[in-house]
């Protein structure tokens, strides 16, 4: 029997766990104004918040305070999250949740990056500036030579004062065509078998252009990045981003 453990008069023991199928569903549901479906959705993904919570666990941290900080980032990825993306709700999620927080640490409650852990990091930056001053790179292992400590040292030292990045933060942005952080990750996960498997969805692709073909195999058969695919075709980033979205738009049209 699950211990019974209370945060913000939440008993953990008995959060449900719901399925990928119940999440979907529930997810659509409440997309389209359900409010017991979001209610649902959010309790659903409460065990999600509480194994990121665990994260910042400290000696003089509430765990209360991290549970609620990170159910306002759960919720604000409900609100934010678009179904047509084509991605998991938790890996969208997680980004968002862990920056909450973060931030609310950073805003002033009783979890704080340690002194010493801070004065460390502060030493790391001036080393770093030193070597590239040298016009030499200051890779971990060359900072933590100088510094005379471990690499580890060095490593969590600046994780513990950086702040977390979405994968959907924009970092170019041209007449309205966002790139993306994602787009520029390759995506080494897909794979020819994963594509073909199922009838409709080779038909679908018959139905795509020569050149959309070719970008969306690249993209995900080969696991390139749009900048990559862009040289590779002769066109622009912007172009193969609006040729991929739209090649995927007519999939999804086609096998529905």
């Amino acid at each position: 029997m699950a211990q019974k453990v209370e945060i913000c008069g939440v008993d953990t023991s008995g959060l449900p766990r719901l399925t990928a199928q119940e999440n979907e569903k529930l997810m659509r549901d409440l997309k389209a104004g359900d409010e017991r479906a979001r209610e649902k959705f959010i309790v659903g993904n409460m065990r999600l918040v509480l194994s990121l919570t665990k994260r910042f666990r400290a000696k003089n941290a509430q765990a209360d305070d991290l549970f609620q900080a990170g159910c306002v980032g759960l919720i604000k990825a409900i609100d934010n999250f678009d179904v047509s993306i084509g991605v998991k709700f938790s890996t969208y999620a997680v980004p968002m949740i862990v920056g909450e927080i973060k931030r609310f640490i950073r805003d002033g409650n009783s979890l704080r990056v340690s002194r010493s852990i801070r004065d460390t990091a502060y030493l790391v930056l001036k080393t770093r500036e030193k070597i590239e001053e040298r016009d030499e790179e200051a890779t971990i292992e060359k900072i933590a030579d100088e510094m005379r400590v471990a690499q580890s040292e060095v490593v969590y030292a600046l994780d513990a004062i950086s702040d977390p990045v979405s994968l959907y933060e924009p970092v170019y942005n041209k007449s309205g065509d966002a790139l993306l952080l994602m787009d520029q990750l390759a995506d080494t996960k897909n794979t020819d078998e994963i594509w073909t498997e199922h009838v409709a969805l080779r038909e679908a692709m018959g139905k795509l252009g020569d050149r959309e073909k070719k970008i969306l195999f690249l993209r995900y058969f080969e696991g390139k990045t749009q900048t990559e695919i862009s040289a590779e075709v002769g066109i622009s980033q912007a172009q193969v981003s609006r040729l991929e979205k739209n090649a995927l738009k007519n999939i999804r049209t086609n096998i529905s």
